[in-house]
């Protein structure tokens, strides 16, 4: 492995290589290495390496210890992707060290790991709130959200593959904050943020957990929270803005301003409402289920065939299981594919080989009429909250 590079300055810039494409490294260590060595090579994929190391350490993520001989050591590597813009184009090169979770033991270094997401009824309910008060709505990115969460559990991890301490080549690295991939993370993030949430005057919703109220005087806000995205929307411009501040003390957080793409989903707002497009989003599942030439459908469910138990297991649901929770989420513009969506999703546990023409050119098929498609949230006059 390499020697430990500075972490206050950024060395030498490699030689230009190609531009590998989007993949995350093996947790084997012999292939992770090998991996490591290929993405250092490229400029870009160093530099991304780095600065989330170097973030890392600023953080405390860890101390160095000597490996303990009873103790079970988490792996770690590198996840390599590019971040898109909404319109498809480069924005940046994004390598993320995270905790191979998979490695973990319950009830040695892992043991609740549920946290709540916001519900997609509650993201509607919201905007169509904002839309009939008037209300700007703000979209912000927590950086590293992660690793903002305090752990409970001892874990013990590798140290980062392509950046070990020369001086302490043996060592492991002592975890005194989350990190991605470990089982607890999200969970961890979540109560972290809730604690601060409810320490600076915000309460939770009844109805959803993720959802949080602030009232001050005459002036309201409501706060999504969905992992490390949040939807923030406010009564006045400067109680808005004061949120943001209260928010940015506490956490690393970027505003990107007026809310136009989160979770897959486009949002463009004139005078008459908001329109959510999921169009991104529907080109890449049919691609993924190698239907993007295909006719589509008109309607969402054939009157005429019935889904049965009937035939060969297939020899690997994995496929059938991932087109089938990506048809759920697209239900969030998309309502009127439920019904299909509900139907495929009874045989998820036990996928037969006749599904599969069936979900493709129903449940599948009627994705193109949503590449055009959207929901709209119409600006109405009178909207009331009866009870959070």
């Amino acid at each position: 492995m390499t020697n430990l590079p500075p972490t206050n300055s950024i060395p030498p810039t490699p030689p230009p290589a190609p531009s590998p494409a989007t993949t995350q490294s093996n947790c084997n260590p012999a292939s992770t290495h090998s991996m490591v060595t290929r993405y250092r090579v490229d400029p870009h994929w160093y530099r991304a390496m780095l600065d989330e190391y170097n973030a890392l350490i600023k953080n405390n993520t860890w101390i160095l210890v000597p490996r303990p001989s009873d103790a079970n050591i988490v792996r770690s590597l590198w996840l390599f992707r590019h971040k898109y813009n909404a319109d498809g184009t480069l924005n940046r090169y994004k390598a993320r060290l995270v905790a191979n979770g998979r490695t973990q033991l319950t009830g040695i270094d892992v043991d609740e790991s549920f946290s709540p997401v916001v519900k997609p009824a509650t993201i509607r309910t919201v905007l169509s709130l904002a839309l009939s008060r008037h209300w700007l709505v703000h979209q912000l990115d927590v950086k590293n959200a992660f690793l903002h969460g305090s752990l409970s559990e001892t874990v013990y991890m590798q140290q980062p593959p392509g950046f070990r301490d020369s001086q302490h080549p043996d060592h492991v690295c002592l975890l005194q904050r989350s990190l991605y991939g470990l089982k607890q993370a999200p969970r961890a993030w979540f109560q972290r943020f809730a604690a601060y949430a409810a320490r600076v005057g915000f309460i939770h919703s009844r109805c959803d957990t993720s959802l949080f109220i602030y009232r001050r005087g005459s002036d309201t806000a409501y706060l999504l929270l969905y992992v490390d995205d949040i939807i923030l929307t406010a009564s006045s411009i400067a109680f808005l803005q004061s949120i943001i501040a209260t928010l940015h003390a506490e956490f690393s957080m970027t505003d990107l301003g007026s809310l136009n793409y989160f979770l897959g989903i486009s949002v463009t707002r004139n005078t008459s409402g908001m329109f959510l497009s999921q169009q991104k989003y529907a080109s890449e599942l049919l691609e993924r289920a190698g239907m993007l030439t295909c006719n589509p459908c008109r309607t969402p469910v054939d009157t005429d065939s019935k889904l049965s138990a009937d035939g060969d297991p297939v020899s690997d649901p994995t496929l059938y299981r991932s087109l089938a929770g990506a048809l759920k989420y697209l239900t969030f513009t998309r309502p009127d594919i439920s019904y299909a969506m509900q139907q495929v999703c009874l045989y998820t546990y036990d996928p037969r080989e006749p599904h599969f023409p069936s979900k493709n050119t129903r449940a599948v098929m009627i994705v193109g009429p949503a590449c055009a498609n959207q929901i709209v949230i119409r600006q109405h006059s009178k909207v009331k909250v009866c009870s959070c």
